[in-house]
């Protein structure tokens, strides 16, 4: 009698039943490492039991126990507020230039948090008969935290009371910037795009343009670029091509800052408060 045809290869088996040992014993209680478990993870997304998305989202889970609120916060600096003396129709148009949901309030500088805004109170405010004479009467309670502040910790906290914004402060007492649960998930997920976010154009990391330069997205890996380029940047401290170029710069860089490395010159495409999105790089003919 012939061999079934659906029956599974041994080796299939045997590769799978190895996998499933690696991961028992990466549960079973013994000592192990996050690199460990990360490896298993690959593995098991290798021999397609979980998918890519699924791969990167419980490492992004793994992430968040290890990154502070001080990581991905929206500094002091490029964190938008509203000043409570402000007029309605004012308020109002800074609300849709910015495309936000939820504003910190401030009263003389922008230390003094005296709430929160949603745009919606705002809204409702704004076209009521006998509304509030000024944004103090709807203005939230502003949840205060500390730069130190666990991302697992924050997102549970924001779960629980349904808050959805904290205030960021500093060991003085100073606001330090702002903090979302849109900016935690994110650690997670990956960038979460809304209507107010411009789309990016072109499936592929990297694009070439009509002036023979090309568009590279941040988060293209480094092994990537060095194959397509014929490059050979290292790739034992940073995984994509924005991490190694934003460590070569300093700091985060803003949009239209130019660096070169090597024979490529790299110039920030798009960049906002938490990281750069793409580059364009033109390759240098002398180098």
């Amino acid at each position: 009698m012939s061999e079934d045809d659906s029956t599974p290869a041994p080796e299939h088996h045997e590769k799978r039943r190895s996998w499933l040992e690696r991961l028992s014993s990466a549960f079973s209680g013994e000592p192990t490492s996050r690199e460990d478990l990360v490896a298993i993870l690959r593995d098991a997304q290798s021999d397609g039991l979980i998918g890519g998305d699924t791969l990167r989202m419980m490492e992004g889970a793994l992430t968040v126990a290890e990154l502070t609120v001080g990581d991905v916060m929206v500094p002091r600096a490029q964190m938008i507020s509203l000043p409570v003396d402000g007029c309605f129709l004012d308020l109002m148009k800074l609300v849709v230039e910015s495309g936000h949901s939820r504003f910190p309030v401030h009263g003389d500088n922008k230390d003094e948090i005296l709430g929160i805004l949603l745009a919606k109170d705002l809204l409702r405010g704004v076209v009521a008969d006998n509304g509030p004479g000024s944004i103090r009467e709807l203005l939230r309670p502003a949840v205060l935290i500390p730069e130190s502040k666990k991302l697992n910790l924050l997102l549970k906290e924001f779960r629980l009371s349904r808050n959805h914004m904290a205030i960021v402060v500093d060991e003085y007492g100073g606001v330090a910037g702002v903090v979302t649960i849109e900016d935690v998930l994110e650690q997670i997920v990956g960038e979460i795009d809304d209507e107010h976010d411009e789309a990016e154009d072109g499936a592929s990391l990297i694009a070439v343009q009509a002036d023979g330069q090309y568009v590279v997205d941040a988060l293209t890996p480094i092994a990537d670029f060095n194959e397509r380029f014929g490059a050979d940047f290292l790739d034992d401290e940073y995984d994509t091509i924005g991490g190694l170029v934003t460590a070569a710069i300093g700091h985060l860089p803003e949009t239209g800052e130019e660096l070169t490395l090597g024979r490529f010159a790299f110039r920030v495409a798009k960049a906002d408060a938490r990281r750069v999105h793409a580059f364009h790089v033109g390759i240098l003919a002398d180098a």
